[in-house]
């Protein structure tokens, strides 16, 4: 039985390994490209508040769209990778996470790399423009790529042990709400992200409480399985003897 898991669980790793490294080498095309767009927009520094950002600014009007396609097209691009590396829909939403999770977290280390910013994890950043400007201290993103990173390993690991992680229509409602909320914080800081209280509007303490429900509601899945998946090897024994 031991040899048996062992197969897919090093066919899984193999993948992963691969996957990260795309992601390590996405990360660094992401923020060369930053590198560019800071030159042009913010030739005398990228620090908060902005002093102009949007389609009512002349200087950002005519590559905004631009860029908003281009982070569609980079959404569609960790979509693709997931869809290829994953043999089934469980492993195709990990496979997603890592992207994710490596590519964002990667974009940073790369940024400080070959700018020397963020300069603390404090600093504040646009994280994304999709379907307004989302904005917050680096920490935040960071600590979201690293619950959806944990979260890919173990969902990986439970579905090529042959133990997948199952999730009701009651926990995807909550994971998604979860989401919301965390997005809901993220994008109010996005407002008002050229006005002198823009760290006043990003409440830390709303973004927690999204956080904390999509982990819990997380562990709640992976303990339910766990159990499930008990009382079928018991009795698949007891059928034996």
């Amino acid at each position: 039985m031991m040899n048996m898991q062992c197969g897919p669980l090093k066919a899984v790793y193999r993948t992963f390994c691969v996957v990260v490294l795309f992601s390590i080498a996405f990360g660094y095309i992401e923020s060369a490209v930053v590198v560019y767009l800071r030159q042009i927009f913010y030739p005398e520094g990228f620090t908060f508040p902005l002093n102009s950002f949007g389609l009512g600014d002349p200087i950002f009007r005519p590559l905004l769209l631009t860029e908003v396609g281009r982070e569609a097209a980079t959404i569609l691009l960790i979509l693709t990778g997931a869809w290829l590396a994953g043999r089934n829909t469980q492993q195709r939403v990990a496979y997603f996470m890592t992207i994710f999770a490596v590519w964002d977290i990667f974009y940073y280390v790369w940024l400080y790399v070959l700018i020397r910013w963020p300069a603390s994890i404090m600093d504040w950043d646009i994280l994304f423009l999709i379907p307004g400007a989302w904005a917050s201290p680096v920490l935040y993103p960071v600590i979201i790529s690293i619950t959806m990173l944990v979260f890919a390993v173990v969902i990986l690991c439970r579905d090529s042990l042959g133990s997948p992680i199952k999730a009701s229509a009651a926990d995807w409602i909550i994971f998604c709400g979860g989401g919301a909320i965390v997005l809901w914080s993220l994008c109010t800081a996005g407002h008002y992200i050229t006005m002198p209280d823009y760290a006043s509007h990003f409440h830390w303490p709303l973004f927690a409480v999204g956080e904390a429900l999509i982990i819990a509601r997380f562990l709640r899945c992976l303990l339910i399985s766990r159990k499930t998946c008990t009382r079928s090897k018991g009795a698949v024994r007891h059928e034996i003897t």
